[in-house]
This record gives C-alpha cells, sequence and structure tokens, in this order.
C-alpha cells in the first residue's frame, strides 16, 4: 500500500496537465506500464457506494494528482471504435486505423461530460486523415467550370464513394465568396435531405470540399425516365424537397436557387438539397439582397420585379414550379429574359391586379412593361396528371404576394401527403423517408434504362454546382 501512495505522489508531480493527444497518450502509457509492474488494479475501479459513504477516504485521496484521482474512479476500459466516432462525431462506418486506436486509449468513459477541447478535437481529426488530400484517391473527372472541378473519388476512411469539388485559389482574390458560403452553412446543416459536407481541405492553390456522393440529380432522372414520371414518385420527391427546405428554413437560410439540377438523388431514391454557393443566413435582418438571384426559370415575380426585401418565401415559388416540372415533364416558365419570364407567369396565371396583389399598381417596373391584362387558366388543363390536392398544393405555391404563399413546413403536411401516412412527419432529421417500409419507388412509365449507370460522365453532369 505504502508502495501504491509513493508512486502516485511522484506520478503527480512528474505528469504535466495533458494539452495534446500526444501528451495524454503518453501519460496514459506511462500508468499502464508501471500498473503492471505490481500495482493493485483494484485500486482503478469504481467503488460501489452505499448511502452515506464515499469513494476516498482522506488519506487515500493525499497527494493525488486530478488526474490520477479520475483514474481511481473510472473503470478502466479500451476504447472501441464506437467510442471513438461517438466522441469526435464522426459517421459510425469510418474504418478507424489500428494504430490510432492505439493511441487513443485514454479515460474516456461514454457518459463523459465533458467534451474535448478544440485543440484535442483538430489534432484526433487530423490524426485519423481528416484535412488532406491523401485519404482520398480521384476516380472520374465529373466536369468542370470557371471556378471549379468536380471528381468522383473514394474515401480510405469509410470506403465510401464521395464528389471532390476542387476550387482554385486566386494569389490575391482568394476563394469565392460562394465557396465561403457553402462551407459556412453546410459545415451546420445535417440533415438526410440536404447534401453532406465530409471534408475541407485547403491548401495553398486549392480549397476541396468533399461531399457525399449522389449518382444522379431531378434533370438527369427526368431525361431518363423520358420526362414521364410516375406520379406517386413526384408525391414522394416532392415530399423530400420540402422537408429538406422546412429544416433549412426554420435555420433561418434561404437557398435561393433551387432547379432541378440542384437536387440530388441516390440510388436508394433519396432526393438531397445541394449548391448553397447562392444561398444565405437571414439572421441579421438586412435589406440589401441581391435579386439576381435563383436561375430565370424559377425566379419568383416580386424578384423579377427587381425585389430584395425577400425572405423564405423566394424558394416555395421555385418549389412550385419543380412539382410542375416533375408531373409534365417539361419547364413551366422557360424565358430567355426577365420581360420574357413574366410574360409567360402572366400568360398562365393571370396579369396581376390589386386584389391578386397589393401594391402592384406602383411598381414603376410592371408599370415599365405594360403587360397585357390576361386572364388566369386553370392549372388542371396543363397539369392532367395531378390530382386535386396536388392542384391545390401548387396554387399555394405560385402565388403573387409572397406572404401568402404556403411555408415549407405547412406543405408537409398539406392533403396531398396524406397517403404518405403520419410516420414520415415524426422522423427524426437525418433519418431517410425511406426507413419508413411503407415507402417506396414505383416504375416510372418513361422508364428507359436504370438512371445510376452510365451517368455521370462527360462535361454535362450537374454543371450547375461549378
Amino acid at each position: 500500500m505504502n508502495k501504491v501512495k509513493s508512486f502516485k505522489r511522484r506520478f503527480s508531480l512528474s505528469v504535466p496537465r495533458p494539452e495534446t493527444i500526444e501528451e495524454i497518450t503518453e501519460q496514459y502509457n506511462q500508468l499502464n506500464s508501471r500498473c503492471g509492474e505490481g500495482l493493485d488494479h483494484s485500486h482503478l475501479q469504481v467503488v460501489q457506494l452505499s448511502p452515506g459513504t464515499s469513494a476516498l477516504s482522506p488519506s487515500d485521496g493525499e497527494g493525488l494528482s486530478p488526474t490520477a484521482l479520475s483514474y481511481r474512479k473510472t473503470v478502466q476500459r479500451r476504447l472501441s471504435m464506437e467510442d471513438v466516432s461517438k466522441k469526435l462525431s464522426l459517421p459510425m462506418d469510418i474504418r478507424l486505423p489500428p494504430e490510432l486506436l492505439d493511441k487513443l486509449q485514454i479515460n474516456s468513459p461514454d457518459d463523459d461530460p465533458k467534451p474535448l477541447s478544440r485543440l484535442l478535437r483538430r489534432a484526433s481529426l487530423s490524426d485519423i486523415g481528416f484535412g488532406k488530400l491523401e485519404t482520398y484517391i480521384k476516380l472520374d473527372k465529373l466536369g468542370e467550370g470557371t471556378y471549379a472541378t468536380v471528381f468522383k473519388g473514394r474515401s480510405k476512411l469509410t470506403g465510401n464513394l464521395v464528389a471532390l469539388k476542387e476550387i482554385r485559389l486566386e494569389h490575391e482574390e482568394g476563394a469565392p465568396c460562394t465557396a465561403i458560403r457553402e462551407v459556412s452553412l453546410l459545415k451546420n446543416l445535417k440533415h438526410s435531405n440536404i447534401v453532406t459536407l465530409h471534408d475541407i481541405i485547403h491548401t495553398e492553390y486549392c480549397l476541396t470540399l468533399v461531399f457525399e456522393y449522389l449518382d444522379s440529380d431531378l434533370k438527369q432522372y427526368l431525361d431518363n425516365c423520358g420526362n414521364l414520371m410516375c406520379m406517386h414518385n413526384v408525391k414522394i420527391f416532392m415530399f423530400q424537397l420540402l422537408r429538406g427546405l422546412s429544416y433549412c428554413h426554420r435555420r433561418k437560410i434561404l437557398h435561393r436557387d433551387l432547379k432541378p439540377q440542384n437536387l440530388l438523388i441516390n440510388e436508394k431514391g433519396e432526393l438531397k438539397l445541394a449548391d448553397f454557393g447562392l444561398a444565405r443566413a437571414k439572421s441579421v435582418p438586412t435589406k440589401t439582397y441581391s435579386n439576381e438571384v435563383v436561375t430565370l426559370w424559377y425566379r419568383p415575380p416580386d424578384v423579377l420585379l427587381g425585389s430584395t426585401e425577400y425572405s423564405t418565401p423566394i424558394d416555395m415559388w421555385g418549389v412550385g414550379c419543380i412539382l410542375y416540372e416533375m408531373a409534365t415533364g417539361r419547364p413551366m416558365f422557360p424565358g430567355s429574359t426577365v420581360k420574357e419570364e413574366l410574360h409567360l407567369i402572366f400568360r398562365l396565371l393571370g396579369t396581376p391586379t390589386e386584389e391578386t396583389w397589393p401594391g402592384i399598381s406602383s411598381n414603376k417596373e410592371f408599370k415599365g412593361y405594360g403587360f397585357p391584362q390576361y386572364r388566369a387558366q386553370p392549372l388542371k388543363n396543363h397539369i392532367p396528371r395531378l390530382d386535386t390536392d396536388g392542384i391545390d398544393l401548387l396554387s399555394s405555391l405560385l402565388l403573387y404576394e409572397d406572404k401568402r404563399r404556403i411555408s415549407a413546413d405547412m406543405g408537409l403536411r398539406h392533403p396531398y401527403f396524406k397517403t404518405m401516412g403520419e410516420q414520415v412527419l415524426t422522423l427524426p432529421d437525418t433519418a431517410s423517408i425511406f426507413t419508413v417500409k411503407e415507402i417506396q419507388l414505383q416504375k416510372d412509365p418513361g422508364h428507359r434504362s436504370s438512371i445510376f449507370h452510365h451517368t455521370a460522365r462527360g462535361k454535362t453532369r450537374r454543371q450547375s454546382i461549378f
């Protein structure tokens, strides 16, 4: 017993306060090796307490450092991959190097409430391989744009496919603002219907964003089924779009560039929002938003007419256009200029009046165009395959006055989705709707071949993400 006390006193004086993973590991190794030379391991076990008793007597704890005291009061055990993944917030399918597990064999019980310090977590992630180019293998080139090149790759950490978006850094300008926005927003968005940003690699000449890899996008899906989708599948994709968007809007994030090319789809049929380069966080009130956002075909009329005071309804107009495109196989308003875009909108939905859009008569840009007075046409005549509830949802999305458009959250509860059941509304954010066994895609009437094979080739794939 005296030898044990003597060792613990020397140990508490000789071991410095741990600051990095290397120091913690060294401390642990010293303790283990010396304990193996004759120390009674029972002193390191948890004491079963009865009411009114204490774990240590004053003499037992005398001279012990906080670290040694912690070892004495905690069960000594080896960490598993699951322990490390949980502690570092890593995906559960990650393949940790065996030598790293040995290095991380520190005292870290699952119920330890103390989070890792930023320095320790960063050192641990670097040891695993995050933030390093050599962790990823390039396979195929998917496309190239003005600022970035995208490759299909594979992660050595999980064995899974990834998309490597390499953004070239100009010596004087640095990283494009779109890349900075994308990183700052996506790193905090964890949802099954939003593309996952796995890693960020920063070198002198390049910023590489590592995303989960998805086989196709909604535009390719439509092309490969001959622009004739099963209406059951339209409903499933529409629900996932609203689900991901609802998650963003609850966090005051506007996507501002919804279109089929930015909705990625994997082989399971999971749809995920991507390309947050134009997204903005509306956490601080401002009236300085740009009206040069959203691809022309999916841009709402208030923004087309110059509005910069917008909020989440800016995304809901685009959702309506996408619903129409899935149901009909053709774009709803394929204009080539702002004036032509507005003309197509007014010809179908009717030229706005003070009744349908309060305040429009005083809009200078609207008056300058001098549009004819069109009457609204019944949407059912243009989308015969969409049922009554679907038409009602579409009408709620395509309203001129932005404040009256249905929200993403209310859209999920629309009667159009009643046939999907109530369970899909209570799923955790990170759970796919396909975990509900009743939710399954059906074969599309215009199905030509598997959309998930021999796609993603050449320079035409997902040009929008550049």
